[in-house]
Order: structure tokens, then C-alpha cells, then sequence
């Protein structure tokens, strides 16, 4: 993929900002389309729990979805499928030992713990795993951001620990309850979701599997991102697990990269408790800053988009709202506090039902930006009207 021709490690530089620490800026002028990133996961483990009622469709290496005639299924445990000899290779002895057991012991083992537990139990035996084939991937996995230092996690922690130290055959690295507290910590806060295929008869998507991005954990959140993840998981050849970071606009250098950690058209409440829960911090980008002063009868985002949305297309007939637009996207204007919320709605959400994506342009292959965006959640293409007559 065509990334405007300089190398990922020349565009982006980790630079430390007062009040959100460690953090991605362009090291560059960085533009509309342009890959940032490209990153392989550290490890990848199934989102289905043990106890699931669905059998997974997925290979449990590369979760890819498997065709019928091309699956390999372990013989040993049973429990998971491969769609190659190469995917199957992933599936240590170890490991395929401990799925058996634990799934053996999980209805008696699981029966007061909530769903979630038994995920957990899937990343720890992937992280035991990769510390037993790769000590410095487990080292680099320690390494990464997470404290885990809350008595929800101490408690699963505990729990989780006592249990795979019983069930599964000894351990390949020295495990404490400290050290599984640590582990679960790190998942937490860095893991990134590979979800199930898009369909507009599905308006929740489910994650098929979760990965451990160590570049890509860098990125902060940004209620309105200016650039977002893709990735291909069904329909690339090869390193169909990459993440792959993209610009949406135009950034001038020096200017904090940032992405969403979900959805943007959620609404502030709705984001804020999100944030809180999922990652312990609370938001105060320029959009919360915003909509934090909005009545409780206007944070329903879908009245409030639609009353923006019909402002928005009588302003962009006017010439001043035109160069407003250039100011904000390409001339590296420090104040994006003006960014007008209708203006990314209209222009950068996809608009197929149920989708609720993010549009960013295809990798620009010449100096001019590419008029087609594409959205990173259903795949949908479109022609960029405002971008075209700029």
C-alpha cells in the first residue's frame, strides 16, 4: 500500500504533552490518505468464551473466516480450527494441553465469574505462550502501559491465577498473582478488537479476537480523530491481522496524532463512561469541552447532528466557509477548537445503515490527495464531494 512515499518511522515521533503524557505527534506535514502505520500484532487470542453456545467460525490463528473444505481442526483438543498447515503451526503443544483443560473445568471453574473472565483466561494462556516462544515479545508486552491496581483487577487476577496454576501443565515462564495482575493490566488498556464481519442486518458487531499492537497502543484518543485504523482481516493475502494507521485530513508537523477508540457518533455521556471504564481516564478533548455544556435534552447525538448537519450545507455554499475548511485542513492552523463537529459528520462518517464508520482517503499516489474515501468499517468507497471542489 502506497504510503506517499516516506517510511512509517520518518512520519511520526512519540513526544510527551502536558496532561495526556507519552503521546504520537507528526514528525512532519502529514497528509489526507497517508499510512502512518503498519503494524503485526504481538499476539492475537479469540474473543469467544469457553463456555460460548456459538462454536468460533474463525481460524484461531489468523481468524480469518474458514471455508468448510479448506478447515484443520485439532485432533487433540477439539476445540479450535486452522485454515492452513502454516496458521496450524501456531498451536503448541502447551497450549493446545491447557485449552483442554481449561475447557474441561470451565462450567464448574467459570460458573460465578462473568464472560469476560474467560476471555482473560484466553489472553494470559496467548501470553504464557509467547513468553515460552519469544522472551523478549513478552518482555516488550511488560513494557507497555497499564497498572493494574484496582480491586476489580486484583480479584480477577487472583481468581485467574489460582485457576490456570491448577488446571493447566506447569507454567513455561514463573508466574505470581502480581505478575497475572500486571499481564491482565497491559491487555486492558492496549488491546485493539478485530471485529466480525460488517453486515447491515447486524447493528452490534461482535469481536472475533483481540491483539496486542505495541506502536499502535501509542496513539491517545481523540472524540474527533484526525486519523483512524483499518484493517483487512477476510480479504488481505498476507498480514491479514495488521493494523493500519491512516490519516483522515491533512496535519501540519508537530500536531498530536490521535485516533478514536470508538465509534465517533457516540454521544458525550455515552463516551465519557466508556473512557472511564475502559481505559481510567476522562475526556476533555475541544468536542467534549463543547458538549459538556449542552442540556441533558440535547446530548441525544442523532437530534443534535441533524440540526447541525442542515447548518452545515447552507454554510458550505458560502465561499468563507470554503476557506475555512482549507484553514483548518491545509494550512497547519494551530486553533483546531473552531473544527465544526457537522463538517466531520458530514464529510468523514459513513453513511450506510448500521455502519457507523470513518472515512479516511485512499494513500495519495502522486502530490494531489485522492477524491475517493473509504470507510474503515464496512469497506464502502465514495467520492469526496467537499475535498473535490476545494
Amino acid at each position: 500500500m502506497n504510503d506517499g512515499g516516506a517510511k512509517p518511522e520518518t512520519l511520526i515521533r512519540v513526544a510527551e504533552i502536558g496532561g495526556r503524557g507519552r503521546s504520537l505527534v507528526a514528525a512532519q506535514s502529514l497528509r489526507a490518505g497517508q499510512v502512518i502505520l503498519r503494524e503485526s500484532p504481538l499476539l492475537l487470542y479469540s474473543a469467544f468464551p469457553f463456555l460460548s453456545s456459538s462454536v468460533s467460525p474463525y481460524c484461531d490463528h489468523c481468524f480469518r473466516l474458514l471455508a468448510s473444505s479448506a478447515q484443520q481442526k485439532c485432533q487433540s483438543c477439539s476445540l479450535v480450527s486452522f485454515c492452513s498447515p502454516n496458521c496450524f503451526a501456531s498451536h503448541t503443544p502447551w497450549l493446545c494441553e491447557s485449552l483442554r483443560r481449561l475447557h474441561q473445568s470451565s462450567s464448574s471453574a467459570f460458573s460465578d465469574q462473568p464472560s469476560d473472565r474467560q476471555v482473560q483466561a484466553r489472553f494470559l494462556l496467548s501470553a504464557y505462550n509467547l513468553a515460552a516462544a519469544s522472551p523478549s515479545d513478552f518482555q516488550l508486552l511488560l513494557s507497555l502501559q497499564g497498572n493494574g491496581d484496582s480491586s476489580s483487577d486484583s480479584a480477577a487476577a487472583g481468581f485467574l491465577h489460582s485457576l490456570l496454576s491448577a488446571v493447566c501443565p506447569p507454567l513455561p515462564v514463573s508466574v505470581s498473582s502480581e505478575l497475572t495482575a500486571a499481564l491482565l493490566s497491559k491487555d486492558k488498556v492496549n488491546a485493539f478488537g478485530l471485529m466480525e464481519p460488517f453486515s447491515v442486518s447486524n447493528e452490534k458487531r461482535s469481536v472475533r479476537a483481540y491483539g496486542i499492537y505495541p506502536e499502535t497502543s501509542f496513539f491517545n484518543h481523540d472524540c474527533l480523530p484526525n486519523a483512524c485504523r483499518f484493517d483487512y482481516v477476510d480479504s488481505a493475502s498476507d498480514g491479514n491481522t495488521d493494523i493500519i494507521i491512516r490519516m483522515i485530513h491533512d496535519v501540519p508537523e508537530g500536531r498530536e496524532v490521535c485516533l478514536s477508540y470508538f465509534p465517533v457518533n457516540m454521544n458525550y455521556s455515552s463516551r465519557q463512561k466508556r473512557l472511564l471504564e475502559d481505559y481510567g481516564f476522562k475526556c476533555d478533548c475541544d468536542r467534549c469541552k463543547v458538549e459538556s455544556s449542552w442540556s441533558e435534552g440535547e446530548e441525544d447525538e442523532n437530534e443534535v447532528m441533524e440540526g447541525m448537519d442542515d447548518e452545515n450545507e447552507e454554510e458550505e455554499m458560502e465561499d468563507s466557509e470554503c476557506e475555512n475548511e482549507g484553514e483548518v485542513f491545509g494550512n497547519g492552523v494551530d486553533d483546531e477548537s473552531s473544527f465544526p463537529h457537522a463538517y466531520f459528520f458530514v464529510r468523514y462518517m459513513c453513511e450506510k445503515e448500521n455502519c457507523f464508520g470513518t472515512l479516511a482517503p485512499f494513500p495519495p499516489k502522486s502530490y494531489e490527495a485522492s477524491k475517493v474515501l473509504e470507510c474503515n468499517v464496512c469497506g464502502s468507497v465514495k467520492e469526496d464531494e467537499v475535498g473535490g471542489n476545494q
